[in-house]
């Protein structure tokens, strides 16, 4: 079986998953997401990549990233392995932690960049509806909204901006909304590379790939990230 094509370039964004074996927990404890939290900050240093959202699971994480340099390939396999070798020796256990390669979907920036953070940030939201997504400290939603100070490798800057002087304040209502709206989840059975955005952005991701990826690649719209309308919960409520 053919590995799934990545789609790579300078200046990418992408929305990256990535699931623990058979669905068992990738972060056991506080500490197991405090290392994890430590290495992102070194494949930021080290891979020149940008990190504008996360959130972290118990069996799987989603990073919001983008790539000035390129190489996000290079990134996640320092991010997984590295993070492997410590969860194993660590754990005292073997063998692969992580479910195959991670998933990445190739973003266009300027028209679903933001609402992919709001996504991000309300995985624990869709994983428990009780739940209020900012109270929730393994995520970056408190560093948008003000309620957690951002760590020196997140970078906030370019998404907060589209607020202008409504700030975090703009921000905290933005994801009430999604709360009100409700999010779904397009792609937990999409396989291979997966690219979001317009028509005019999807050709010019498959011209740059000489057309190899058309076949290969699964495109996803803004529609598909708004489902079933959910009752508003304390988040909404503070908007």
């Amino acid at each position: 079986m053919t590995r799934p094509l990545r789609i790579e370039y300078e200046g990418a964004r992408y929305h990256v998953t990535s699931r623990g074996n058979e669905r068992k927990a990738v972060f056991r404890d506080d500490t197991d997401r405090e290392k994890f939290l430590e290495l992102i900050g070194r494949a930021v240093e080290q891979f020149g990549i940008q990190v504008h959202a996360y959130v972290l699971m118990d069996n799987h994480y989603h990073l919001l990233i983008e790539t000035p340099r390129g190489g996000l390939n290079r990134a996640l396999r320092y991010l997984n392995g590295v993070y492997t070798q410590a969860f194993n020796r660590r754990h005292k256990r073997v063998g692969h932690l992580f479910q195959g390669r991670y998933q990445a979907i190739l973003v266009e920036k300027d028209a679903y960049l933001l609402e992919l953070s709001r996504y991000i940030h309300l995985n624990p939201w869709r994983v428990n509806r009780g739940r209020d997504p900012i109270k929730y400290r393994w995520s970056s939603l408190g560093a948008y909204v003000g309620t957690r100070a951002a760590p020196s490798w997140l970078t906030v800057r370019e998404l907060m901006s589209q607020f202008g002087s409504k700030g975090k304040r703009g921000y905290r209502q933005f994801v009430a909304e999604g709360i009100k709206e409700g999010i779904r989840t397009p792609w937990d059975e999409l396989g291979g590379q997966a690219v979001m955005g317009s028509e005019e952005f999807v050709q010019r991701v498959m011209k740059r790939q000489g057309g190899k990826a058309r076949k290969k690649t699964a495109i996803v719209g803004r529609k598909e990230l708004v489902g079933v309308k959910a009752e508003p919960q304390e988040l909404h409520r503070r908007g």
